[in-house]
């Protein structure tokens, strides 16, 4: 047998799972849900080592060993042999949302469970294996224990915080797992120590994991399983005036219909569509780090192919293959499937950005233009007015090759009535700040205001052909445009507007970039050709020799390496399935009835062309019908009782782990790029707020030192299946001095405004020191006075001699004898003859007379005098030994 012990950080709880390696071919699984102590788990353990020794007290060997340790379970998967269990054996922390650490999977380990005295060996089992472990484990696969990735932060804030009342109904617990040793002793579980939690079922569209997890999940308990998401994680701190204000970017990659550029085009029979992938930009105020006091925001949009059945035939060998549209769809059926996915998810108005082109001389990119719009205005018929779909076309390739016409202006514009159509979220009241000063932009924002604060109600869907160069700058346009307005909803800016040159910008540029190569890597096979510094017009001349090389490196890919690792996602995504009998993967001729089920079998009930649909959708729009309460979406919740001393629910435990032994390499693992650091002038005497355009070279990139740390932040994002990016122009001229020292210090204190300096040879020690001491003016952005005024003077010669008096009194107070009553102890003397001084007007403390009788009992407790403990004195501790140890 396996034994597979699972901890919680705190490691005084403990799960213990028994796998079966007799099966040749299934899988059993045993979890007693039992939880166990540290210590019951070193005596089962102790046993189950004693027990299975070749001979009894025979020392030297051990009959239980160590295979891995892990820290989690990806799933369990099958080929034509038994099952391997996968695991994640190294991380990294990527980023932090309200004290949630998310982590990015660095390593896994694959473990064949039967043993080989049962192991029925298969020819062809070795290249199965092979073909699963094309899919890169370790790029770009992201989890969490504590918050789920698969919704938005919206969700997460809003519908797991739901009144209890509303739920009506409570979890049915086992025997086993509420197991109360007091319960025969009368002892009330259900009193003020209850704390109800709520867990929601994770969005499986976004899980990339979940056909692995499908074996185990009735299986299990809930806490075994960990579900990962596949696409982009990146966060970097924006620092304003030393407020640090933390910017989180996640991409979360469909697990339906997913696959490489030319393989995968248009949509699937039930509304999926290729490349789809949804991000979301998340601020909040890292000062405060709890999501019922801080001050979170975040908006979200989308990306995907055309959702139409089309495709490009490959075969050609031409670098843009024709388009061809496979199927006929007049009634938009295909079409009406994915707007009522989005509807349900996020609400109304649904906003087509369409980037193709609509001009060319040899009909190509606009065949799938004139589709959508037949599409979108047959669907447009049977919706509300309100709640119709609103189509924005915008041929950008035609505004870049125009000299008159400024693409990010435009696109610019488009991004302002986006966001004052769909509004963000943000999880606290207006402030009283935009109150007093009022804008008019943020009088015409959209989206739903309640309460608690704002709601985004609908999306942004962004597509041009590939859905990679074109729509991540769109994207990211749009991403700023909300970005200024998140800001000002926290009171960091007095006006919703942002100007590029700026430190904020430029630091969200890069995030976005990361992002766009990322997404374009998994996809297309090579990072980014046009980059928001193309379409600025400001991009360097050696760029251009860049993008020919990611031109001619994703044709390569998609000529040559697509194939296989369309048929890796196929296999890793259960979508295709290994039985004996059936053709093999590497057999098929295509994959189409794999991601198309109505070829296989017709389904039984159709789809109405007018009412195209859920049933109860249009009656809460615009709000999402995922996040209205309605016993559909109550049965996608599991309320969990907590008692209210348990670590699972004590945010600062597990933030801070005061438990453990801390180290530098561990508190500060995640190197975030940092708006001070990386992007503020030299001078920072100019000003140092993160929103003063800057001119182009007057950038903290020019600092030495500062770019190395910034490139290794950087390289950390990117895939570890792709090759390196390639270094920019500033990083080409810099020096490849190790300047990994500054990692550690990102967290810790906010004066990083001095400049590193290069190091250099001993004949320029005068250089260095001149480098080093810097004006007041240039580290304060001010010049002290020679001489303080007389006035100043005398306050401060006053203030000495306050402090001198004080100091006296306080030395004498020390000697009091144990005779002095509570009162004496606390009564205040005036010592100064200046009464307004707010220094020394300190009123006494009044203390209630139970405190007064608590603190005489500890007197008593410490000279031997104990006091008898009453009834709540034994309920309280019986209460924390359960919690404690039971």
């Amino acid at each position: 047998r396996y034994f597979l012990v699972g901890s919680n950080p705190a490691e005084t709880k403990y799960r213990v799972l028994k796998i079966d390696r007799t099966e040749p071919n299934d899988l059993v699984i045993i979890d007693d849900k039992h939880v166990y102590t540290q210590q019951e788990v070193r005596e089962l353990l102790g046993r189950l080592d004693l027990g299975n020794r070749t001979k009894m007290g025979q020392k030297g060997s051990s009959g239980l060993s160590r295979a891995v340790s892990a820290f989690g379970i990806v799933g369990f998967v099958r080929f034509l042999e038994g099952y391997y269990i996968v695991l994640i054996t190294k991380r990294r922390k990527m980023a932090d949302i309200g004290g949630h650490a998310i982590y990015k999977v660095e390593d896994t380990n694959m473990i064949y469970i039967p043993n080989d005295s049962v192991r029925v060996s298969h020819p062809d089992e070795t290249r199965y294996l092979r073909i699963f472990q094309n899919v890169d484990l370790s790029s770009n696969f992201y989890f969490s224990y504590s918050y789920d990735l698969s919704h938005s932060l919206q969700y997460n804030l809003t519908v797991l915080r739901m009144p209890l009342e509303t739920l009506k109904t409570e979890t049915t617990q086992t025997r086993q797992e509420s197991f109360d040793i007091f319960e025969d002793e009368g002892l009330s579980t259900q009193g003020g120590s209850g704390v109800f939690g709520i867990c929601s079922k994770p969005y499986e569209k976004y899980v990339w994991n979940a056909k692995l997890l499908e074996a185990v999940r009735t299986a299990v308990h809930r806490d075994w399983l960990l579900y990962i998401i596949h696409g982009f994680c990146g966060q970097s701190k924006l620092l304003i005036y030393g407020r640090p204000i933390y910017v989180t970017l996640i991409a979360r990659r469909s697990s339906k219909f997913a696959g490489t550029r030319f393989l995968k085009r248009g949509a699937n029979c039930e509304g999926d569509v290729a490349n789809e992938v949804e991000t979301e930009q998340i601020l909040y105020d890292a000062s405060v780090m709890s999501f019922s006091a801080g001050s979170y925001s975040s908006y979200v949009q989308v990306r995907g192919s055309v959702p139409l059945y089309w495709s490009q035939d490959i075969s050609t060998m031409m670098p843009k293959p024709p388009i061809t549209l496979d199927q006929a769809d007049p009634y938009a059926h295909v079409a009406a499937l994915h707007f009522d996915q989005m509807l349900q998810r996020f609400g109304s108005p649904i906003i087509i950005l369409n980037l193709v082109k609509e001009r060319e001389k040899r009909k190509h990119e606009r065949i799938l233009s004139e589709e959508l719009v037949a599409a979108v205005t047959y669907l447009n018929q049977f919706l509300p007015p309100e709640h119709a779909i609103i189509y924005i076309p915008w041929d950008m390739a035609k505004y870049t090759k125009s000299k008159l016409c400024n693409v990010l202006d435009r696109l610019n514009v488009i991004a302002e009535s986006v966001v004052k159509k769909t509004g963000f979220f943000v999880n606290r009241p207006d402030s009283y700040c935009s109150v007093l000063r009022p804008d008019e932009k943020w009088n015409e924002l959209g989206g739903c205001v309640v309460s608690t604060g704002r709601l985004q109600t609908g999306v942004l869907r962004t597509n041009c052909v590939d859905c990679l160069d074109r729509t991540n700058t769109a994207q990211f346009m749009v991403g700023k445009c909300a970005l200024a307005y998140q800001l000002y909803s926290l009171g960091l800016i007095d006006k919703p507007n942002l100007q590029f040159d700026t430190d904020a910008v430029r630091l969200f540029e890069e995030l976005y970039e990361d992002h766009g190569d990322t997404l374009s890597l998994q996809y297309g096979g090579s990072q980014l050709v046009h980059r928001v510094k193309t379409y600025r017009k400001i991009a360097p001349w050696t760029q251009h020799s860049k993008d020919i090389m990611q031109t001619l490196s994703r044709y390569y890919s998609n000529a040559f390496s697509d194939a296989d690792r369309q048929d890796s996602i196929n296999l890793f995504l259960g979508v295709f399935k290994p039985a004996e009998g059936k053709p093999h993967l590497w057999e098929l001729p295509t994959d189409f009835y794999l991601h198309h089920k109505n070829t296989l079998s017709l389904s039984q009930t159709r789809q109405s062309y007018t009412y195209w649909w859920t049933t109860g959708v249009l009656k809460h729009l615009p709000l999402p019908f995922d996040e209205v309460t309605c016993a559909e979406n109550r049965r996608k919740l599991t309320v969990k009782k907590f008692h209210k001393y348990e670590e699972e629910i004590d945010i600062h435990n597990e933030f801070f782990r005061p438990y453990e032994l801390s180290s530098f390499d561990e508190t500060f693992c995640l190197a975030m790029t940092n708006s001070t650091r990386d992007f503020m002038p030299k001078n920072v005497g100019i000003d140092p707020s993160p929103f003063t355009v800057r001119k182009p070279d007057e950038t903290g990139k020019s600092v030495l030192g500062n770019k190395n740390n910034r490139d290794e932040t950087v390289l950390q994002r990117k895939t570890a299946a792709s090759a390196p990016p390639p270094p920019s122009e500033e990083a080409v001229s810099s020096s490849s001095e190790d300047d990994s020292g500054t990692d550690k210090e990102d967290e810790g204190a906010v004066s990083q405004r001095s400049t590193p300096v290069k190091g250099t040879d001993t004949g320029d020690n005068t250089k260095i020191t001149e480098n080093v001491v810097q004006s007041t003016k240039d580290v304060y952005g001010v010049n002290l006075s020679d001489i303080p005024s007389e006035d100043d003077l005398a306050i401060y010669a006053r203030f000495v001699q306050l402090g001198q008096s004080q100091h006296k009194q306080e030395k004498g107070n020390q000697q009091f004898c144990s005779k002095h009553t509570l009162d004496k102890v606390i009564n205040l003397i005036p010592i100064s003859s200046f009464s307004q001084d707010n220094i020394y007007e300190v009123q006494p403390p009044r203390a209630d007379r139970k405190s007064i009788e608590i603190f005489h009992a500890h007197i008593q407790a410490g000279r031997g005098n104990m006091q008898p403990l009453g009834k709540d004195d034994f309920l309280m501790y019986r209460e924390y030994i359960r919690n404690r140890y039971m």
